[in-house]
């Protein structure tokens, strides 16, 4: 079977609809597709009758409503087609109402108190915009999750709620430059996903690894990515034969994954897919992540999904290259040939300039994870402080507007390489800046700061709203304006001035830049317990009430909700950390010093030197009791972390009292790893891990 053929063979897309489906309800439903009108309720039953007698044409004998609760994972409860008869038998059976409407129980997820344990009643509606699909002898369906009282309890619903804030206020815009073609705006998201492939057998062989998703001890292998010799280097046979297996899999599920390759840590990869429509994104980068553990496991491998599953190595990020488009196809952040006489681009680029500045804790929060905080500001991250690049042709044509002087710019240039085989090429009027944490990279934003975990629906919830939000603003000013290319140009050159505090195309990792974006007033907020409580403020209240997509008891909710997994994550590490030093470590560590001792005795005897042995038992001896104590002070904070006064304080506690403690147990445990015979210690190495595929 060839490609096209395979692709989305298992998805009840437009191609299988247009079959299955008559006419009329095939036109309501494209239309409710393409244009975001609301669903004709009428026509649920024809379109579950379809997707029913598909879905068993293709083997499946379930359906389940597929949502993505606050957990961080997807949640999912199967109902078989089965209805009985009167003569004892059954018959295949799914109603209009079934496709449309679920009722899992809301009060088992996450609500931040919109729910009470009693109260259970909640609800998936469909999203008829995400395609169904099969996948393991089940239909899934994609759909929000609402509580019996209204509120949201998902990603979803909010997603398409600011997707919905954006294209209203995008249209107001377009309208304003003469486009009046353009029926629709969306975002649109192309996720790149990094991981790790390690052997299944060092993954059963680590508690840490199986309890938490990353390593809490390990010390540095003697060969780690300092040859720079793994990133884009020959793909293992191993890795290969999984990549290809992944690749199969989700191009059958309609994933359009595009781009493998090595990335810079040994056993870590890289897969990238085409840009799509964001909550058709979002549902995919999902199952990505899924498909991904599932082939892996069929490979004999693990694939590790953590920020930072190893201390010292590379972690792995999601970078989110975000734009906006059109219904007829126009990207909204292609600057074209000459920027500088492009007004509808600087208009919406001053928008997004404006709204990273005005939302910067927003976007820094909706990054912030207790596993993501080990990432962020290392060599493979941005830092925690939020900055825009432009590169130097867009920020010349800004400064040319500002200072009211012509753009002169010096065009394209051919790079000559010097080799007569070789051609010349184009250069691009900028180059790209992998330390920024939100880059203009052609005619997209990539947010580089996402954890390789995270759903990227939160991340696109505040990029959506808070551009809407400022889209607003314009569309406001503009429509009021007696001469629009008078007010066009003032409002562009006054925004710019306001706002060009969060441009910086220099090397975000530096000392001096931290000082400088201090001097510009710019957030450095270091972790998560600092970063979190900001969702709540006043501010951004107002900002996602204005645009309808959070009320404020949805915001404090996921304050609450998000605040509490960081210290629940933490108290599983630390929990996770005592186990492995006292049941262990401490005994390991303990077996290999008797056995020391008794060869010291043996030499005596013999009167032989033993001063290499005398100076490791003391050295071991020393190390094993501080980490084993170090072990009960964890104990003693964990209990004290339970008494916090609200979610806040428990995470901050954490974050100031458990983490640094947790950091010197660790400290002690790595160093006797490097001192201990191999055979002692009780969990394959950092070394053993990572070339172990």
């Amino acid at each position: 079977m060839t490609v096209p053929e395979m692709f989305g063979e298992n998805v009840f897309n437009l191609d299988v609809m247009r079959e299955k489906l008559p006419k009329d309800v095939f036109k309501s439903l494209k239309k409710t597709i393409d244009e975001g009108k609301p669903l004709d309720s009428s026509i649920a039953g024809a379109v579950a009758h379809a997707m029913k007698e598909w879905a068993i044409s293709k083997g499946a004998t379930h359906y389940t409503h597929w949502f993505q609760p606050m957990t961080g994972v997807t949640a999912e409860k199967h109902d078989s087609f089965i209805s009985p008869t009167q003569d004892g038998k059954i018959i295949m059976e799914f109603s209009g109402k079934e496709l449309v409407v679920g009722e899992p129980d809301a009060s088992s997820f996450p609500s931040g108190g919109v729910r009470a344990t009693f109260e259970a009643r909640g609800y998936t509606a469909w999203d008829p915009t995400s395609y169904a699909f099969i996948k393991e002898g089940t239909l899934y369906i994609p759909t929000a999750f609402y509580s019996y009282t209204g509120e949201v309890l998902d990603k979803k619903a909010p997603l398409l709620k600011s997707m919905e804030a954006l294209n209203k206020q995008a249209l107001r815009i377009l309208r304003l430059f003469g486009n009046t073609t353009a029926k629709r705006v969306v975002s649109t998201v192309g996720p790149e996903q990094e991981y790790f492939l390690i052997d299944q057998k060092m993954f059963d062989a680590r508690k840490d690894l199986i309890y938490t998703g990353r390593t809490l001890f390990g010390a540095k292998p003697p060969k780690g990515q300092e040859l720079e010799d793994h990133y884009f280097g020959a793909i293992k046979t191993r890795v290969s034969e999984f990549m290809h297996d992944l690749d199969q899999e989700l191009w059958k599920l309609g994933i359009l994954a595009k781009t493998k390759h090595n990335e810079v840590a040994p056993a870590q990869h890289e897969l990238a897919p085409i840009f799509s429509v964001t909550n058709v994104a979002c549902d995919h980068n999902q199952l990505m992540m899924e498909t991904m553990k599932k082939v892996a496991a069929r490979h004999g491998m693990y694939c590790l999904l953590h920020e930072k599953p190893f201390a010292g190595i590379n972690g792995s990020g999601k970078h989110n290259n975000w734009s906006m488009s059109t219904d007829t196809g126009v990207n909204l952040l292609d600057p074209g040939s000459t920027p500088a006489e492009n007004g509808q681009f600087i208009l919406f680029l001053v928008a997004v300039i404006k709204a990273v500045d005005d939302y910067q804790d927003l976007l820094r929060l909706s990054v912030a994870s207790a596993g993501n905080d080990h990432r962020l500001g290392a060599n493979e991250a941005p830092p925690a402080i939020v900055s825009i690049f432009l590169g130097e042709e867009l920020s010349e044509v800004l400064e040319a507007l500002d200072h009211d002087v012509k753009y002169e710019g010096k065009g394209r240039q051919m790079m000559k390489l010097g080799v007569d085989t070789l051609p010349d090429l184009p250069q691009d009027t900028t180059d790209r800046n992998r330390t920024s944490p939100f880059a203009f990279t052609g005619n997209k934003f990539e947010f580089r700061m996402l954890g390789s975990t995270f759903s990227i629906a939160g991340p696109n919830i505040i990029i959506n709203t808070m551009v809407a939000d400022t889209l607003r603003e314009f569309a406001d000013e503009l429509e009021k304006a007696e001469d629009f290319n008078a007010g066009l140009h003032d409002l562009v050159v006054r925004v710019y001035r306001e706002h060009k505090r969060i441009i910086f195309n220099g090397n975000n990792y530096t000392d001096e830049w931290k000082e400088e974006a201090a001097r510009r007033g710019l957030l450095n907020l270091k972790n998560t317990a600092e970063a979190l409580p900001h969702f709540s403020d006043k501010k951004n209240i107002a900002l996602f009430e204005r645009e309808g997509v959070f009320t404020e008891r949805e915001v404090t909710s996921r304050t609450e909700i998000m605040l509490d997994n960081y210290a629940k994550v933490l108290a599983i590490e630390g929990l996770t950390m005592i186990e492995m030093a006292k049941e262990d470590i401490y005994p390991s560590v303990n077996a290999y010093i008797s056995d020391l001792c008794d060869l010291i005795e043996k030499k005596s005897k013999l009167g032989v030197p033993a001063a290499a042995e005398e100076e490791l038992v003391k050295k071991l001896s020393a190390a094993n009791e501080a980490m084993y104590f170090k072990a009960n002070e964890i104990d003693k904070l964990l209990i004290e972390a339970k008494e916090s006064a609200n979610a806040e304080a428990a995470a901050k506690f954490f974050a100031e009292k458990v983490i640094p403690v947790m950091q010197e147990l660790r400290a002690y445990a790595d160093e006797m790893e490097l001192s201990t015979a191999k055979k002692y210690w009780p969990f394959p190495t950092y070394g053993e891990i990572l070339f172990s595929v």
